[in-house]
This record gives C-alpha cells, structure tokens and sequence, in this order.
C-alpha cells in the first residue's frame, strides 16, 4: 500500500538568529518545499515554508511562517516535513521514489528477477538505480529509455534491458 505522506525535508539545525533552518531536501527540489501544502512530524500537522533555496547538493536554507527566532526554529530541528500524496499531481511516466524504493527488477526479455531498488541517485542528468540482488551484490543502471523500460509502482514491477558490458558477469547476478 503506497504511503499517503511523502518525506520531503528533514531539518538539521538552525541557521543565524531570525528562525532560519538548514535542512536536507529528500524532494526535487528546494522550490518544491514552497509549492505545497506540507505537514510536520508524525502527527502530520500543517506548516507553511515561506522561502526555500539550495544551499549544497540536498540541502537548503529555509524559514517557516511562525518562526522567526531561533528558539522558536530550535525545537523544529530533527522534525520531517511531508508531502501529502493526495495534493500533487505527476506528470505521466513519473512516479515518487518513495512508490519504487524495494520494488523488484527484472529482464525485459528473459523475465528473470536482478533484485530490487534500494536506492536512486539523482546527481546528474539522468537518475541511477541501485540494485541489490539475493546475494548481497550491488548493481547500477540508468534511467535511460534504452535500459528503463517500464516502471509499474501498481503491479509491483520494474522491467529493464541492460546494455552490452552494463553488468559485469550477468549470468552470475540474476536470481
């Protein structure tokens, strides 16, 4: 069953006097944080992110209305801001990471399982599957047309066709 709310920043500290806070954006992007409706901690209750900018890789600088001291912003450090599901809308062929975290990968051809996503790495132009298979070994690919060739959150199911030399010893890493 997919979660109804998404992770999308975790706070890690205060920043400067005026209720500033750093925090890791576990999301697109740091505009996202101003984009919608988010909900903190467990309890999921309501909070808007007044301004949100990149500061690093995965990480932003950014204030909560209501908070404009660092002993009201102190107490936040820790909290998660989630992303209620039911509010955003995906563009077709997108999906949340959260949806394909663990799902199985197979060959597209051969229908035989690799292993499942463990991780997905969003450092360049195209995103990068972490695979781990039965045996504990890791394997990557790109989430490029030629590799990716279905992603099926509902059916639980992803489908790909590794290119020639993609991984080493093939035969040896399918389950």
């Amino acid at each position: 069953m997919k979660k109804r709310y998404l992770e999308a920043a975790r706070i890690t500290k205060t920043v400067g006097l005026k209720g500033e806070m750093r925090a890791q954006v576990l999301c697109d992007s740091c505009e996202m944080l101003t984009d919608f409706d988010l909900y903190m901690g467990k309890e999921h209750k309501p909070v808007k992110v007044i301004s949100a900018y990149p500061i690093a890789n995965d990480m932003c600088k950014m204030k909560i209305e209501g908070t404009d001291t660092v002993e009201k912003a102190q107490p936040l450090v820790g909290s998660v801001l989630y992303l209620d599901r039911e509010e955003a809308e995906l563009p077709d062929d997108t999906w949340f990471i959260a949806d394909i975290l663990g799902l199985p990968v197979y060959d597209a051809d051969t229908k035989e399982l690799y292993g499942e996503v463990k991780e997905i790495m969003q450092n360049g132009p195209t995103d990068v599957y972490l695979l781990r298979g039965k045996d504990g070994r890791e394997l990557m690919f790109p989430a490029i047309p030629e590799v990716l060739i279905s992603v099926d959150p509902d059916n639980e199911r992803i489908e790909i066709r590794p290119l020639k030399g993609l991984f080493d010893n093939e035969e040896e890493i399918r389950q």
